[in-house]
């Protein structure tokens, strides 16, 4: 029997999941790290530890399966996107730490270059709005701010990557640098279009571009890892940002297919084939994955707030003491009130992109309670997601009403999904397994080393849990979606 390793390398911890020859999990371990708070919307990570819990966690999926690294076919590596890091090239020492995704320091940069004009360049190229979200104004910051790191790295002594390109690099103990066409499309930096590196960005932002990693395909030889770090030599096959990994786990292969992630926010994605689709509405453009050196391409939106919500129904305001209840207490609200809560707490995602207004609520009557703030809550979701998906369906000429397949701990929630099939008038479907990340890029790996499925049979393994399908009569989505409309927009003029 072989059996395969993911490594899911999060924004709050790491895990490492086995799975067997038959693509089922057979155990996982998983380790938090410490959140670094430096400044005023700054967020980091220390590289080091983030590598250590890696290693941890591998070995301790190993004891649990009572297995060593020699029974690894090969690994899979998913990873928090954007997040970037800097290191020596020879000693492999960070010099500073990694800048996380949230982070917002280079807000007035991505400002100045907005306001210079620059941000259909950026557009063009990387089908990316200009954002502190991505990597490439991050690297610019470390080298414009981290004393001596500028003449460094045009010395050719530093080397640049997002999480997994560092992981591989630790790995193969500096053998390999290199990332995927996913994780290299979410940096500001690639030319999603040619393929390449941007030299025209790189000079824009003073980047040099010798930093930057080689770009390969989602299964490929990222290489060998050294025997020291895991007790065999093991090689790595397969990487994929974490919601492109979701993406593959759902066997969104063909266009128009598109999934949900319900995480504290959500992130949803529609294969859109080979040709990126540039959108009218804000949305991003990226890469779903790539094999054979040919990218087929996604539409992208995130809202900020999804599973969050409910934590601020618990930690908040008290109304529920665990996530269950509130299912169970949007069942039983009055269905004579309508209640709307726009969940702005940090602004509002795609398509508005509007990150200074703050959340509202609206309708409350006096007899307005708990029971009522929850179904809000949770019917938020749903309208947040329709938003999204009206904004796919516009900028994609295409089956826009295709099923959405749904993944995360918010999927989990019989109403929320229920509701969620009513407003955006489609099918939901939700998978036996949930794991939909790991199992994407443990697919990649395992398809790699021969012991997985083509894609073709791959797609054919995939189950559904659970299909919601739309029961809401026409004239009550109308009057629902347009009373979050006018919500909305409220929240947007305050």
């Amino acid at each position: 029997m072989g059996y395969i390793l993911a490594i899911d390398q999060g924004t709050t911890s790491s895990r490492a999941i086995i799975f067997d020859d038959a693509m089922q999990i057979v155990t996982s371990d998983q380790m938090e790290f410490t959140q670094h708070f430096p400044d005023s919307g700054w967020v980091e990570h220390t590289p080091n530890e983030l590598w250590n819990t890696v290693i941890s966690t591998c070995h301790g999926a190993f004891k649990k399966a009572d297995i060593t690294a020699a029974d690894i076919a090969g690994i899979g590596i998913t990873n928090q996107r954007e997040t970037t890091i800097v290191w020596d090239k020879v000693t492999g020492e960070p010099v500073y730490n990694a800048i996380v995704w949230q982070d917002r320091r280079t807000a007035k940069t991505c400002d100045a270059l907005r306001d210079a004009g620059h941000e259909p360049m950026f557009t063009d190229a990387t089908g990316l709005l200009l954002d502190p979200y991505f990597s490439g104004t991050k690297l610019a910051w470390i080298l414009d701010n981290v004393e001596g790191v500028r003449t460094r790295a045009e010395a050719g002594e530093l080397l640049f990557g997002t999480v997994d390109c560092y992981l591989m690099w630790r790995f193969t103990n500096g053998a390999s640098h290199v990332t995927d066409a996913t994780n290299a499309a979410r940096t500001l930096l690639y030319d999603i279009r040619k393929g390449a590196w941007s030299r025209e960005i790189c000079d824009l932002l003073n980047i040099p571009m010798a930093m930057l990693p080689e770009v390969k395909d989602c299964a490929a030889d990222f290489g060998t890892v050294a025997p020291e770090h895991l007790g065999a030599a093991v090689p790595i096959l397969g990487v994929a940002g974490d919601q492109q990994a979701a993406t593959i786990g759902q066997a969104c292969f063909e266009p128009g297919m598109m999934k949900s992630t319900y995480g504290t926010g959500c992130f949803a994605l529609m294969n859109t084939g080979d040709v990126p689709v540039t959108s009218n509405n804000r949305l991003l453009t990226t890469i779903a994955y790539q094999f054979d050196g040919k990218p087929t391409y996604a539409l992208e939106g995130s809202i900020f707030i999804a599973g969050a919500v409910v934590q601020w129904l618990r930690d908040g305001l008290g109304v529920i003491a665990s996530a269950a209840e509130s299912q169970t207490m949007a069942e039983a609200a009055d269905p004579m009130q309508d209640v709307v809560v726009v969940p702005a707490f940090t602004g509002l995602g795609a398509p508005y992109w509007n990150a200074e207004c703050r959340g509202a609520v609206y309708g409350l009557t006096r007899n307005s309670g708990p029971n009522e703030l929850a179904r809000a809550a949770l019917e938020s979701v749903g309208f947040q997601t329709l938003d999204l998906l009206n904004a796919m369906r516009a900028d994609w000429d295409g089956d826009g009403r295709a099923a959405l397949r749904v993944d995360g701990g918010m999927s989990n929630s019989n109403f929320a999904m229920q509701f969620l099939a009513d407003v955006i008038d489609a099918p939901v479907d939700r998978p036996t397994v949930v794991e939909t990340t790991a199992l994407g890029v443990a697919w990649l790996a395992g398809m790699r080393a021969g012991l997985y499925p083509s894609r073709e049979e791959f797609a054919k393994t995939w189950k559904v849990d659970k299909n919601f399908v739309p029961v809401m009569a026409t004239e009550q989505r109308r009057k629902k979606t347009e009373k979050w409309s006018r919500a909305v927009t409220a929240t947007l003029s305050v």
